[in-house]
């Protein structure tokens, strides 16, 4: 059961981090608090896209009720081919206080999901605590779900120890190469691995399941892009190496080409089934205990925010 007073002890930390951003590795210094932007675009406030039970993700969160998610505007990554494009661009939604939040939580638990998961909670995590606080004084009860980018401040979440119970991060390059060229940053390897062995030691190496569905754990996710196998390669050599073989791999294969990479000579197509199969068949050999793979769907398969139900093919 989370203390609402230890979650708001935590939310007051952090948001006097607002004060001089240090939320995400690109420490941008600026004064959120009195309306200074940087590089997310965003100020002190919370803002909400979507808020939805989501079918789509693994099975172990989405059981049969689905995930309780909430889907934030804005990033502290900006990649060429994000798959949510439309609310990771720019500032889009509605703000939300503590009140209004928690409100939003608690009607996802009463609908009956098995979890509430925060997605791109990074530029938004002392307003979400706020929201958690009041929703764990009023019976929440779920796991939380800390779904991100992986491009994250591992003393941030030395934050989280005790409110998130499942970590879900990308982990998207092998090199800082590939990082600078479609997501514009040069240290992302350095800075996911530490994040995710922070996450590791919070939650353990396997995921803990009741029923089926996951209460606590860590999966990582990886989403394999078209002319880019040997990136993946390499990131799953990668957290081979620094993570025990016990952490749940995610490997998706549902990459769209969204607008804004159409026309891109690495990009601007789908995956084909021969690279996604390379690279699942690598993360066999390499011994990784459990793997979550997806077929190659040849179906439009980004989300559409535009709608209020915006994942149509789930």
């Amino acid at each position: 059961m989370m203390d609402p007073e230890e979650i708001r002890k935590g939310a007051v930390r952090l948001r006097r981090m607002l004060e001089d951003c240090r939320l995400c590795p690109r420490a941008c210094r600026v004064n959120r608090t009195a309306g200074e932007i940087g590089f997310c675009g965003l100020t002190g406030d919370v803002i909400l896209s979507h808020a939805l039970p989501h079918h789509g993700e693994e099975p172990i969160l989405s059981g049969t009720r689905g995930a309780g998610t909430l889907f934030f505007s804005s990033c502290n990554l900006k990649c060429l081919y994000c798959q949510n494009h439309q609310i990771s661009r720019g500032v889009s939604g509605k703000p939300c206080d503590g009140e209004t939040l928690a409100k939003v939580i608690l009607g996802l638990e009463e609908k009956g999901c098995h979890n509430i998961e925060l997605v791109t909670p990074t530029p938004h995590i002392p307003g979400i605590l706020e929201g958690l606080a009041i929703a764990a004084g009023k019976g929440l009860h779920v796991p939380i779900v800390y779904n991100c980018g992986g491009y994250e401040n591992a003393g941030v979440l030395r934050e989280l120890e005790g409110i998130v119970d499942i970590y879900l991060p990308d982990f998207k390059y092998g090199s800082d190469e590939t990082a600078m060229r479609f997501s514009g940053v040069g240290d992302y390897v350095n800075q996911g691995l530490q994040s995710l062995r922070e996450m590791l030691r919070q939650t353990g190496e396997a995921p803990v399941l009741m029923d089926g569905t996951a209460l606590r754990g860590l999966i990582i996710r990886h989403l394999v892009l078209p002319g880019a196998v040997e990136n993946s390669l390499e990131a799953l050599r990668l957290l081979r190496k620094h993570l025990p073989p016990a952490v749940p791999v995610s490997l998706m294969s549902q990459y769209t080409p969204p607008p804004p990479v159409a026309g891109h000579p690495e990009l601007g197509r789908r995956l084909a089934r021969d690279e996604y199969d390379a690279v699942v068949d690598y993360a066999l050999r390499l011994g990784f205990e459990t793997l979550f793979v997806q077929k190659v769907d040849e179906r439009h398969m980004a989300p559409d925010f535009r709608l209020e139900a915006p994942f149509q093919w789930v």
